[in-house]
């Protein structure tokens, strides 16, 4: 009910759908996460989790009803449909032909994955939308205070008894090995069976979901500093207690951004201050952090991970280090699948999708390497020719605010699978 509701609103009013994904897609894995303990399950849980899905499709449905283009098409309208038409075409190719193994749910995984941000792009672009940086601000700052809260608050037990673990194991088909069966990156394992650091997780249930949301806030806000400074600072420590060092080096660099197109000083000073103040913190953490411990059977499976990966413990900025290593390792061997295998492979053969319907996982974590796996190196490059387009004309546009936020994202992709965050790819390609 609630959601025919929202449709018919969306409707009558489209932009209203900006503001339900920039406020709903923060909460999204709490709120599916809370129906699944109080007994909602299955593909009911599934149908309520597509609201996200519905809102886009009745937007985009209503532009259309409108029966004229609400926009001059440009040179980087081009390659967006350039890409989305990569996407669906290997959606349609034969997995046998391409060596895929993914079946019709997987494809279909991948093709929403891949076209997401084309839709939010083109609705974006339909919609004469008022400016979100406070709205995206505020619910930062939100995420940013229960965050911070529930790593001091909430013991770790307690996301066990909310049945969270079988929430990622049962309705979403995750196996996780950390503390309690929980996702791993819950935790910072620094490989000292007595430091093991609490991580700000929020109602994103993910420190990275909520240390990149909180970089794209702040990025917004440094275009206009002077206002609204006590949500900036509030976003920042949250951010800082995610502890994602790759989400601190982005907003460094989208600062950096902002400096060459403000053409002023001041972003690049604080660049360098998020550079600085980053190193500190990693130092500092372990002995500010909320700690937990292994259970005896996470412990038992943990040692054996230690034992195989062979890397000594306690280092948290060496390159050895085992986190760090496992994304530059990974990134190394998806770039080689691509280049060995430029064709692709075909939707559902990469990253998230891949792990949830139990086939082998060609690429992971970063974008471009599973666009590549799943659409090609032709469907990487085009992804990649589409966005920095898109970055180039928020350049020459002056979007100074936006084009650091989406050159952050850009950035992040590198290591991480942006287009699996649904805030990042629905709020950041429509903004």
């Amino acid at each position: 009910a609630a959601l025919v509701t929202a449709a018919v609103v969306v409707w009558r009013r489209p932009v209203v759908a900006v503001y339900a994904f920039v406020v709903g897609l923060a909460a999204h894995n709490a709120v599916m996460a809370g129906l699944f303990a109080l007994g909602v399950r299955g593909d009911p849980l599934t149908a309520i989790a597509a609201w996200k899905e519905v809102l886009l499709a009745v937007a985009l449905a209503r532009v259309a009803w409108e029966r004229r283009l609400p926009f001059r098409p440009r040179f980087v309208d081009g390659l967006a449909l350039g890409f989305g038409a990569l996407v669906v075409l290997y959606a349609l190719l034969p997995q046998s032909r391409l060596g895929g193994e993914a079946d019709a749910e997987g494809v279909l995984y991948g093709l929403r994955h891949g076209l997401a941000p084309v839709a939010a792009y083109f609705l974006g672009r339909s919609l004469v939308v008022p400016p979100l940086r406070r709205l995206v601000l505020v619910a930062g700052a939100v995420v940013a205070v229960v965050g911070v809260l529930e790593v001091y608050l909430v013991p770790i037990d307690a996301w066990e008894d909310a049945d969270v673990p079988e929430y990622y194991a049962e309705q979403l088909a995750f196996e996780h090995h950390g503390p309690r069966g929980l996702p791993e990156n819950f935790v910072f394992n620094t490989g000292d069976e007595d430091d093991l650091l609490r991580r700000a997780v929020s109602t994103f249930l993910s420190p990275l979901g909520t240390a990149y949301m909180l970089v794209v806030a702040l990025c917004l806000w440094a275009a206009r500093p002077r206002a609204a400074w006590p949500l900036a600072a509030v976003a920042a420590v949250g951010l800082l207690f995610t502890f994602t060092r790759a989400a601190l080096l982005a907003l460094a660099g989208a600062l950096a951004v902002l400096a060459l197109v403000r053409r002023t000083w001041w972003p690049a000073l604080a660049a360098a201050a998020v550079v600085a103040v980053g190193a500190a913190w990693t130092q500092a953490y372990p002995t500010v952090a909320s700690e937990t411990t292994w259970s005896q059977e996470d412990l038992e499976w943990q040692r054996a991970q230690a034992e195989r990966l062979g890397v000594p413990p306690g280092d948290t900025v060496a390159l050895d280090e085992p986190s760090i290593r496992s994304h530059l390792t990974a990134l190394r061997d998806g770039v080689e699948t691509v280049v060995e295998h430029p064709q692709g492979y075909g939707l559902g053969n990469a990253g998230a999708t891949a792990l949830r319907t139990d086939v082998e996982v060609k690429a992971g974590e970063s974008t471009y390497t599973e666009l590549g796996v799943e659409t090609g190196l032709l469907g990487a490059l085009a992804f990649v020719a589409w966005n920095v387009a898109l970055l180039w004309g928020l350049v020459r546009r002056g979007a100074a605010g936006t084009a650091a936020a989406f050159a952050a994202v850009l950035a992040i992709a590198v290591q991480a699978d942006v287009l699996g965050v649904p805030w990042l790819a629905y709020v950041v390609w429509i903004l």
